[in-house]
This record gives C-alpha cells, structure tokens and sequence, in this order.
C-alpha cells in the first residue's frame, strides 16, 4: 500500500455528501420530496455494472474504476431525468395513471437508447486501447462500458416504476381527477365561482 493510500481520508464522507447534494438540487428542481428518488434509485445499477464488468474480466478495483463511477452515475441520472421529468409533466397534464411510466418509458425508450449506445460504443476503443498508458484506458473502459450496458439495460424498465411508486404511490389506481369522480364530488370548472 502506498503512502498516498495510508494517508488518503476515506471516500465514504464525500460521496454521501455528494449524494444528499443531488438529492436537494433535484428536490428543488422537481418540487418535491418523493421524485428525486426515482432518479437516485438507479444510481446503483451502474456501480453493479461496472463491477460486474470489472469482475468479470480480471481487473482490480481501483482509482479508474472509481472515476468511471462518477461519471456513470452522471450519465445514468441524466436518463433518469429525461424519463421523470416526461413522466412528470404528462402526469400533471392529467394523463396519470397506474402504467403512466411505463407509457412515458416507451415513448422515451428511443432516445435513451441513441444516446446511452453512442456513450457505450464510443468507449469501445477505451477498452481495445494498446500501448502506454493502456492498463488505466482498458480499466475505465471496461467500467464504463459494462456499467453503462447494465444501466440502460435495466434502468429503462425500472425507472419508470419508481416513479409510478414514487409520485402516484402504491395502489393508487386513479389520477387525481379521478379520485374526485370516484369518491363522487362534485368538481368545478375553471373560471367559475362558487356560489
């Protein structure tokens, strides 16, 4: 172990403060305590990748791999976003409904996939990189590639559940209009005053 290493203060600190950081920014973004969980919750699926892929072919756990992270995580919240953010402003336009994310995920399911395989594929010479400085570029590489795959690959299907947990809640079978019509109550057109 070198003396950086001994030294070095642990990571633990700053990433859980990273995290309550982009939890409050989408908090404020989204108006709201229970959205920005739909975006975090698929944070983990890119670390599971890029150590599934990292396992897989023989490399070690190390400050590429770490770096990689970060940045996939980046990534992997900006898809999220795209999803949420959809899903958000149909549901509030009144078309929410049990399957409303997965709606919002089929009709985002394209361009997620455009740019979540440029990312992948333009990574590829990362990981086929030859000549100095090649074992840091294969390490990255392979992270990034495998994390990004796993990601997308299951974080297009479990998004858009989050956030039909997250914003309609479980079990609520109806938007908010038609809760009133259920419940039987008498609802008021815009513009009129009550008399």
């Amino acid at each position: 172990m070198s003396y950086q290493e001994k030294t070095a203060p642990p990571a633990g600190p700053t990433l859980v403060a990273a995290i309550v950081l982009v939890f409050l920014l989408l908090a404020a973004m989204y108006e709201s305590w229970r959205l920005p969980w739909a975006v975090l919750l698929g944070s983990p699926l890119v670390v599971l990748g890029a150590f599934f892929g990292v396992w897989l072919t023989g490399y070690d756990n190390n400050v590429y791999v770490q770096i990689g992270n970060i940045m996939l995580i980046g990534l992997a919240a900006k898809n999220a976003i795209l999803i949420v953010e959809f899903a958000k402003a149909k549901h509030e336009g009144g078309h929410g409904r049990p399957g409303g994310g997965a709606g919002v995920g089929r009709l985002r399911f394209r361009p997620i996939l455009m740019t979540a395989f440029a990312f992948i594929l333009g990574v590829v010479p990362l990981m086929k990189a030859a000549g100095a400085g090649a074992g840091a570029q294969n390490v990255m590489g392979t992270a990034v590639f495998w994390g990004m795959l796993v990601a997308t690959a299951l974080g297009v299907f479990l998004i858009p559940g989050n956030f039909s947990v997250r914003r309609v809640g479980w079990g609520a079978g109806r938007s908010p209009r038609g809760w009133r019509a259920a419940a039987g109550a008498r609802t008021i057109p815009r513009g009129r005053a009550l008399r």
